[in-house]
């Protein structure tokens, strides 16, 4: 029997979304619809399978555009404020009372496998996939089942970090308190806020990973990208 239970999510939503312009130039990227399902519907619908419902969105750019979902899908939105001059330490800053027994998540990302966001878990720590050739994304490496380092450039072997994390009541507790410290008294307001458990205050935490398939998820990050997926898009013109 798994020792922590997830009771809620935090889904990151504030950004502008440049890379997928002009299309978030009206349209806040996590609700852009790929092969017609809005990317954040798929995120939301994952959790509900897991009998996730507390569920808070935290919106910056084009917020108003969120509040649809409020009613749709019983989420709660947080504002997030500094979301034009900060990165986004700021989107988990605004949230930070909800850490606890949580797990965070992009908005702007499909979930095609829900599995992937089962509710039980022993140890706080990311989803990943096992990385056999060379990525740029951030990879992680293990030693008994506990993170030992990570690369912000990528790497040639190791595990693909993804931005589905879990944490318990106790590792949910620090990530407050460092959150806290980063953004009010040091004012570092241009990181990620995975630069905490990561690299800044990486001896506080003892993370382990939550294993996954690399098609259970996908992160679109660009234009090109989203394209490459639905081809409702090849005429739109990136600027």
């Amino acid at each position: 029997m798994s020792k922590y239970l997830i009771k809620r999510a935090i889904i990151m939503a504030a950004g502008n979304g440049k890379r997928m312009r002009p299309l978030t130039l009206t349209t806040p990227k996590p609700l852009i619809k790929v092969n017609g399902v809005r990317m954040i519907e798929t995120v939301i619908n994952a959790l509900h399978a897991n009998n996730i419902y507390e569920i808070y969105v935290v919106v910056g750019y084009l917020k108003e555009q969120f509040k649809p979902l409020e009613s749709e899908f019983g989420i709660k939105l947080i504002e997030n404020p500094y979301f034009e001059t900060c990165n986004n330490i700021s989107s988990l800053f605004v949230a930070r009372e909800h850490l606890s027994d949580c797990i965070i998540l992009d908005g702007d990302q499909i979930i095609y496998n829900s599995n992937i966001l089962d509710p039980s878990f022993d140890i706080s720590g990311y989803n990943a996939t096992l990385v056999t050739e060379h990525t740029e994304e951030w990879v992680m490496t293990l030693k008994d089942g506990l993170v030992r380092s990570c690369s912000r450039t990528g790497g040639d072997e190791g595990w693909q970090l993804f931005s589905v994390s879990r944490w318990n009541k106790e590792d949910g507790s620090k990530l407050k308190e460092f959150l806290e410290l980063e953004f009010i008294k040091n004012k570092n307001h241009d990181i990620y806020w995975d630069d905490i458990p990561m690299f800044l205050h990486f001896d506080s935490f003892n993370l382990g990973i939550h294993v996954m398939d690399k098609g259970d998820i996908l992160e679109i990050d660009s234009l090109e990208e989203l394209k490459k997926i639905d081809s409702n898009y090849l005429k739109v013109k990136g600027v």
